[in-house]
């Protein structure tokens, strides 16, 4: 962020602040009211976390696992002890705000704060307008085409492919309808996949497709024919509910009889579209939320009955290629448009999710010390104090040791379903296909795979004091390391118990949420030389995040830059010409860095890890009892 947007953010912020001040109690008690009983949904969840090419896991809030989130979460009917607390302290924002509207720019989620304010509904809110996510529509996939809209397999591969090389971000009918109504942030290039008709075709080939590539998608169905054969069969309440638990695929209804609503009565169309709801949700057991019409027409009766149902969004299209456009130019949310497929190439190119270079004033969230491995891997390029970095969160956190060097993006191939990748440890350059590391390692990919190799034991001690990596499948430690102490694979477990993977990076940058001063760095060789930086560790939020500066920094400098990112851990990796980070395959450094054998990866999310929590949460000040 330049010093001139830093200013003008300043500067409006301080207006907000002086206009909520201004409005008085009456808003103070909203907002209390809200920061009460907010309760983010999973679609708030998945939006703000997500990218789209991971499933999108269904978090369930429930009473004991507040400590998990990123937002400090109040239930009255805990304890009579705590309902007083909170009448205290509600009183005391209703009748002045402003404290705690201060305090809160540096306490709670982007997303939160736009959640307070979604527009009316159907509206899009006004936040929305700068992004746009092109929806791409899909008919049949089958080996021959039929019509000219069929799509072969390979044509959709083809499709997948340019979306992975291209650096865009496939994202679900959730993420998409919260952003509209509220403008939470999006990853880059967002792009929403959607198949109409319930073809078997599509469960045939585009579902295995969207596995392969993790791409979320929606599936639109008429109830009266599935299960149908003919020349073109539809697919089966099974094989729907094969692809609805895979947590890729979100069904909406697609009426009972697949009739254009405009040729139907006011009571023909009501009966479309509230009974085929009610057959695909007792054949799901789970609500429908989504709608769309069939041929695209649509009326104003209609969309009267869709709310009345209790439709949440209604996807669109038109046979005119002139008034195809972007979900986020729509009119509203019971007509969101889309794109057909033979237009893609177009379509994609739109794309944009109207983020800022800079992160919000509202991006940190509260720190609760839990370490998160559910949320969808998520890519953001962002510019800090004038310095760009690429950084990827989210996902399951692993390593692999390779048996020679080679670049990021070769290993990253190597280590299965792994979606993004950063160069890890220092290694020895002996040899220049070596993958002798400098110190411990031990990687959970590998071909010795669960073996804790100690290194070398002369060179280890000048290595004490350095972070010590240690990652489970549900957790991360970083500990000082100590040569006489961690010098077996017992005496690591005796530190995190089910560990799998271990190494020693250069120096913490960020430690409990503070940038890490000159001294802490010791000796270590060039950490005040201006490089390439590559780095990795936990978010406020508990999730992983790896990355790489694009221009060069010092090692003090970055760590105050990615405290300002909202990183609570931050250890530095082998950077200078070794500094690379690979996203799908494709490495996004602007040249071609040093072959590594050793990297730190992304898996996609765990839907049933745990999240584990270190302490109790931190809640704002204003809010604790």
């Amino acid at each position: 962020m330049s010093r001139g947007q830093g200013k003008n953010s300043v500067a409006t912020m301080a207006w907000v602040v002086l206009g909520l001040a201004v409005l008085g109690g009456g808003l103070g008690a909203l907002i209390a009211s809200r920061l009460v009983t907010y309760r983010p949904t999973p679609e708030v969840i998945a939006a703000n976390q997500e990218i789209s090419q991971a499933e999108n896991p269904l978090l369930t809030p429930s009473s004991t696992s507040a400590a998990g989130k990123s937002f400090c979460q109040y239930n009255a009917l805990d304890s009579v002890t705590e309902s007083l607390y909170q009448i205290r302290s509600l009183n005391a924002i209703a009748n002045d705000p402003l404290p705690t509207l201060s305090g809160l720019s540096s306490t709670v989620n982007a997303d939160f704060i736009a959640s307070l304010t979604p527009a009316d509904f159907p509206k899009i809110s006004d936040r929305a307008r700068s992004a746009k996510i092109p929806i791409i529509m899909y008919h049949d996939i089958t080996e021959s085409k039929d019509v000219s809209w069929d799509v072969t397999p390979e044509e959709l591969e083809r499709h997948f492919q340019a979306l992975q090389d291209g650096g865009y971000t496939p994202i679900s009918m959730d993420t998409m309808v919260n952003h509209l109504r509220t403008g939470s942030q999006l990853p880059d290039k967002p792009v929403l996949l959607t198949f109409d008709d319930n073809y078997v075709g599509q469960y045939k080939y585009a579902f295995p497709l969207l596995q392969k590539y993790n791409y979320p998608a929606v599936w639109s169905v008429h109830t009266r024919f599935v299960g149908t054969g003919g020349q073109k069969p539809k697919a089966t309440w099974n094989q729907l509910r094969e692809m609805h638990k895979s947590g890729l695929i979100t069904i909406a209804s697609h009426t009972v009889n697949h009739l254009n609503l405009k040729d139907l009565t006011d009571e023909q169309i009501e009966k479309e579209v509230t009974e085929s709801k009610k057959v695909i949700e007792k054949e799901l057991g789970e609500k429908i939320a989504y709608f769309t019409y069939p041929e695209g027409d649509y009326t104003d009766v209609a969309r009267e009955k869709l709310k009345k149902a209790g439709y949440k969004a209604a996807l669109a299209m038109s046979l005119d290629p002139t008034i195809e456009r972007s979900a986020n130019e729509s009119e509203d949310l019971m007509s969101i448009m889309r794109f057909g497929q033979s237009r893609f190439d177009e379509a994609i190119a739109v794309a944009s999710s109207g983020n800022s270079s800079s992160p919000s004033p509202f991006l940190t969230t509260v720190s609760d010390g839990s370490i998160n491995f559910t949320t969808p891997v998520e890519k953001r390029t962002v510019t800090i104090d004038e310095l760009p970095l690429t950084l990827v969160y989210g996902g399951r956190v692993v390593t692999t040791h390779a048996d020679t060097r080679a670049q990021v993006e070769e290993i990253l191939t190597m280590t299965p379903k792994a979606i993004a990748a950063v160069d890890g440890g220092f290694f020895s350059l002996e040899r220049i296909d070596g993958n002798t590391m400098i110190g411990p390692v031990l990687s959970q990919f590998s071909s010795k795979a669960g073996i804790f190799n100690n290194g070398n034991k002369g060179e280890n001690p000048l290595l004490n004091g350095r972070p010590l990596v240690l990652i489970s499948p549900t957790t991360v430690k970083f500990v000082p390391y100590n040569a006489a102490k961690h010098n077996s694979l017992e005496a690591v477990r005796a530190e995190l118990a089910d560990v799998t993977d271990a190494f020693v990076a250069a120096g913490w940058l960020v430690r409990d949420g503070k940038p890490q001063p000159a001294e802490s760095f010791g000796k270590l060789y060039g950490f005040d030389a201006s490089r390439d930086r590559a780095f990795w560790g936990i978010d406020r939020s508990g999730r992983p995040a790896i990355g790489v500066t694009m221009e060069m920094i010092d090692s003090v400098g970055l760590g105050k830059i990615l405290a300002k990112a909202g990183l609570r851990e931050a250890v530095m990796l082998d950077s200078g010409a070794s500094a690379a980070l690979a996203y799908r395959g494709k490495s996004v450094m602007q040249y071609e860095p040093r072959p590594v054998p050793h990297i730190v990866a992304l898996l996609p999310p765990d839907p049933v890890a745990k999240v584990e929590t270190a302490e109790k949460l931190n809640c704002p000040v204003s809010l604790n009892p």
